[in-house]
């Protein structure tokens, strides 16, 4: 297993420069924002999406378009709002009164890189139409099955609940998500950095593509290669566990959680970790890639009781308890 492990490092080595490349002409544009970039390549390496939450302002939009153009692939940016339906983003069927016969008008959604912009601002009837396209990859238009391009990948924005004009995303779709990120506001060096580079009438937002389709079907299959041993999958099911049975990890939060995460959270956090491991330039998984990404793909799975909300308690403090108390292997 030694050799495999030295094999897959020096694959990690030689792939690390091609994510170097997209790091470097992201970063022509966004200032910090380390954590967001880094998670949504993560994302990118898993083949999954991420929903990003925000106050409005904190480049969100801009850090996905940004990486859509470093990619040699489709983008569609849809703009959720209140009166959007399913077929404005799905597509529909149009009759043709010469021929009698309907035609197919495919919807934004047939691109590799969707950005979901303000996702909560829609309708869940709309949310929902997006269920099949993350899920199982296909759209039905009608009575047929369409299959969407590979990679297809849905980065999603959001504003806060308690904003106005928000509505809160079904469980399910939310679930669809690998990744739910929160983000802050930059430190004051980085504000001063942007004010420098961005207030002006001509702001630079232009950047190279630099890696194509094939690249990232490639860096995927090296992301299922890296090497995870079986105490870090021990470790990763027993955080799951403990979100369901608290008590059996010594834990007094039971009446703090009215659902734990289910068998997609192991999936999510084992594909995860070993981009994260990617990402650092490793070829093998350590139980700090695991701490390290864990609250991105639990925090939106931990359902939290009316009692934990009365004590002003968020999922985030129960999720950060169990990576507390659960033994580190």
């Amino acid at each position: 297993m030694a050799i495999d492990v030295k094999q897959i490092g020096e694959k990690v080595e030689r792939e690390s420069a091609v994510l170097a490349k997209v790091r470097s002409e992201i970063e022509k544009v966004i200032v910090g924002q380390e954590y967001l970039i880094e998670r949504l390549m993560a994302g990118l390496l898993c083949n999954n999406h991420v929903l990003i939450e925000g106050v409005p302002g904190l480049a969100k939009t801009l850090s996905v378009t940004t990486l859509a153009r470093t990619i040699r692939a489709s983008f569609q940016r849809i703009q959720f709002t209140p009166d959007l339906l399913p077929a404005d983003l799905i597509g529909t069927l149009i009759y043709n009164p010469r021929s009698g016969d309907f035609s197919t008008k495919k919807g934004p959604i047939f691109a590799n890189i969707i950005l979901a912009d303000e996702i909560n601002r829609a309708p869940a009837k709309v949310q929902s139409a997006l269920l099949e396209a993350m899920q199982e990859r296909q759209v039905t238009i009608g009575e047929e099955s369409h299959p969407l391009d590979d990679p297809f990948m849905v980065l999603a924005t959001q504003n806060p609940i308690e904003q106005e004009g928000t509505y809160p995303l079904p469980e399910a779709q939310v679930d669809r998500f690998m990744l739910k990120l929160k983000v802050t506001y930059p430190s004051k060096e980085e504000e001063k950095v942007i004010l420098q580079k961005m207030a002006s009438s001509a702001p630079r937002t232009d950047v190279d593509a630099v890696i194509e389709p094939t690249d990232i079907l490639r860096l995927r299959a090296l992301a299922d290669e890296i090497y995870m041993d079986e105490k870090v999958e021990d470790y990763i099911i027993n955080i799951v566990q403990a979100t369901r049975t608290p008590k059996d990890y010594g834990l007094d939060i039971e009446s703090l959680i009215l659902y734990g995460a289910s068998p997609r959270a192991s999936i999510y956090l084992a594909m995860a970790s070993r981009a994260h491991a990617l990402l650092q330039g490793r070829g093998y998984v350590t139980p700090q890639d695991v701490k390290s990404i864990g609250m991105d793909v639990l925090r939106h799975r931990v359902i939290i009781t009316y009692e934990a909300e009365a004590e002003e308690k968020t999922s985030e403090d129960v999720v950060t308890a169990i990576f507390d108390n659960v033994p580190v292997p």
